[in-house]
């Protein structure tokens, strides 16, 4: 492996008391230091920016919930990347700062501007450490967690590996706490439902709990990346992942064989940014659904939602209502309506930007 992503969860840098636990970092900074040395470029995604905010101010009067997040990140966040500034530094190595917002992802060209700036770290030996803009990512703009931000970063940067360190050892088949249920070893590409097994309660200091994990581990091994989630408070945690043949306990997801497009990755991340609805009838979804690639005809549209510009965002919906997939649309909203069941005419959504669910 030459390229891999690590996100670091706030439950891993976080103590019982909610404050930083810098030795935990300085333990996982040696060992992303190590892996650097031996010529592997690594991506940390890390939590702890409110963690790190919060041991360090108390607020004069009670802050709703996202005033706190507001505060303690944008003081939480530089003292953050201060410290992973200064841990990377004894190793002789540098590390640069990474904020970004969900909308980051909604457009092609903010999307490929923040790969760019990546990439250009990366040749240059710098490791990138990214989190996200916590003091203007407020609710309904905000991603679910850096899980999410995770896996966007993965597929964007064409990673060969996603490893995400929690404080359990991966995905259990029953409680965690219950001595019966174990750690499930692998799981396959494909639509493997988890939810029965996987606890909802969320991470105590974070947003995310172990089913979105799930979820987005899903995602990303089906677009080709194998993904890894393990325990990040074990010691030495990252190279006995990385050996060849390593046998510790953590959950694999085994990657898809035939790796997805880089646009197509965008897109299959991009849904939450969808700006209408096309409506299809049957003998288009079955098109789409069959085994040769297929796009979108006007032909087979019954109905337009919403308003939107040419190269947006769409979902695609079928007759039930349900959507089947999203895709970036060849017409505008008001083009595509006048052109409804017309043959002959370009693809609303061409197969190459259409991804399916």
């Amino acid at each position: 492996m030459k390229r891999i992503a690590v996100k670091i969860g706030s439950n891993v840098l976080t103590r019982k008391d909610g404050t930083l636990d810098i030795t935990r970092m300085s333990a996982l900074v040696d060992q992303v230091a190590d892996l650097h040395r031996q010529g592997m470029e690594i991506v940390l995604i890390s939590s702890g920016a409110v963690a790190s905010g919060r041991s360090e101010i108390k607020a004069g009067k009670k802050l709703d919930p996202v005033s706190a997040r507001q505060l303690y990140s944008a003081v939480g966040q530089a003292k953050l990347i201060n410290r992973y500034y200064e841990l990377f530094r004894e190793h002789g190595m540098t590390c640069g700062q990474v904020l970004t917002t969900k909308e980051n992802f909604g457009s092609r060209t903010h999307y490929l501007n923040q790969k760019h700036c990546m990439e250009v770290m990366l040749e240059n030996k710098v490791i990138p450490i990214v989190n996200e803009n916590d003091t203007i990512s407020v609710t309904e703009l905000m991603f679910t967690d850096n899980d999410e931000l995770s896996g966007l970063i993965a597929t964007m940067m064409g990673m060969d590996a996603l490893v995400i360190l929690s404080n359990i050892d991966g995905i259990y088949n029953g409680n965690p706490s219950d001595p019966d249920s174990s750690v499930i070893r692998e799981i396959e590409c494909g639509k493997t439902d988890l939810s029965e097994y996987v606890q909802t309660s969320k991470s105590s200091f974070g947003r995310g709990g172990m089913l979105t994990k799930c979820h987005i581990a899903q995602k990303v091994a089906d677009e080709g990346i194998a993904v890894v989630i393990a325990n990040g408070k074990k010691d030495n945690i990252l190279p006995m992942l990385l050996a060849v043949d390593s046998d510790t306990v953590c959950t694999r997801f085994i990657p898809a064989s035939k790796p997805v497009s880089s646009v197509k990755k965008w897109i299959a991340h991009s849904e939450g940014f969808a700006k209408g609805e096309i409506h299809i009838n049957k003998g288009a979804e079955e098109a789409l659904t069959a085994p040769k690639a297929t796009s979108v005809l006007l032909v087979g549209v019954t109905r337009i939602e919403g308003d939107f510009e040419k190269d947006d965002i769409v979902k695609i919906m079928n007759e039930e209502g349900v959507q089947i997939g999203v895709g970036c649309t060849a017409y505008d909203s008001e083009e595509a309506r006048k052109q409804i069941g017309q043959r002959d005419l370009k693809p609303l959504i061409h197969y190459d930007y259409l991804y399916l669910d």
